[in-house]
């Protein structure tokens, strides 16, 4: 099955709610939707009397990721949403903007199941999961939290990026990456998050996320999936995407890597010298659409468009549209046959 949808609530929507963006994406005849956590702030405060004895999960009108209890003179960060809150504690509260709590998530998740709707989660874009320092244990916070988040609404995929090299050999970058990767698999495992944390390839020299860098990674941690991103990927090998064939080869190394089911963002792309210099409406791009309809109509790939082109849901549906147009030339496209003297026509 291929599905297509935007990169956040479409341009288009009226409304700037994520409810409003799920109902519009299902309004455009689109089937799939990627949440934006595009800023990661946290208000800690003082857990409050009548608070005391219940959980996180379960409090109205807040994003409650953590708690923080100290114990033993030590300040421990307690992750379970399950988790009884006690006097003394001090609760962790996202302020993202993307719902008032938990039970909305919910709520929304059965509106876009109802819909057809897949939703997807991306964390903020820039991320440092090489460094040690103060943004890199940021970066491991809005992975792990966006994995709550995108639990409680039923999203598929965490699509992360990694980070640069900075002063790093890739060897070394690629094993502290490895090593953050891991504990946060661990993490989504030990709350039972259900959506798989994804690795996005990326489009720049400077920041770690080249395919094979990717898919050797994602070999090692099992239970985490690469993110194919076209453009990054067309922009890093210097225009490599131009026929059909070229397209399948790419998508046939990353389906190996899933077992099945394929996340993706397509846009158009200007890039220079192996590096994406910025995104572009599909048309304005020389990453054409018409080549992958054609690698799509060929394969029966279970596969997800996400548009990140600056047109979001317009390029989301007309790729759709190129899709549906590919689909019926083939359709009605009948070999020749000549006719002989002396048969019927």
């Amino acid at each position: 099955m291929i599905r297509f949808g935007p990169s956040g609530i479409p341009l288009s929507c009226k409304g700037r709610t994520l409810r409003d963006g799920i109902e519009d994406v299902h309004n455009l005849g689109l089937t799939a939707m990627e949440v934006q956590l595009v800023r990661v702030n946290v208000l800690p405060r003082p857990a409050g009397e009548e608070e005391i004895g219940q959980t996180p999960r379960g409090l109205p009108d807040e994003l409650v990721v953590e708690i923080q209890r100290k114990a033993d003179r030590k300040e421990a960060r307690i992750e379970n949403l399950d988790e009884e809150i006690e006097p003394g504690d001090i609760l962790v509260s996202l302020t993202s903007g993307l719902a008032r709590d938990y039970g909305e998530l919910k709520e929304l998740g059965t509106i876009a199941r109802e819909m057809d709707i897949e939703l997807s989660l991306h964390t903020p874009y820039y991320m440092d999961l090489a460094g040690t320092d103060q943004l890199a244990q940021k970066s491991i916070d809005s992975i792990r939290w966006g994995g709550l988040l995108a639990d409680a609404m039923g999203a598929t995929v965490v699509a992360t990026y990694l980070g640069l090299y900075g002063d790093l050999e890739p060897k070394e970058a690629l094993r502290r990456i490895a090593e953050n990767v891991k504990g946060l698999r661990d993490a989504y495992r030990r709350h039972k998050v259900h959506a798989k944390l994804g690795l996005e390839t990326s489009g720049r020299k400077e920041v770690v996320g080249g395919l094979d860098e990717i898919l050797a990674l994602t070999k090692a941690i099992k239970g985490v999936v690469p993110v194919l991103n076209f453009a990054h990927v067309h922009a890093r090998e210097g225009g490599l995407l131009k026929r059909p064939e070229d397209f399948a080869a790419v998508i046939e190394k990353v389906e190996k890597a899933t077992g099945g089911h394929v996340h993706t963002h397509f846009t158009g792309v200007e890039h220079e010298g192996g590096s994406e210099l910025r995104y572009t409406p599909i048309k304005k791009g020389d990453l054409r659409f018409e080549p992958l309809a054609e690698c799509l109509l060929d394969h029966d790939y279970d596969l997800t468009l996400v548009s990140s082109s600056p047109l979001l849901e317009h390029d989301a549906m007309y790729m759709k549209v190129i899709l549906e147009r590919v689909l019926a030339k083939k359709l009605v496209k009948v070999p020749h046959v000549p006719f002989k003297k002396g048969e019927a026509r």
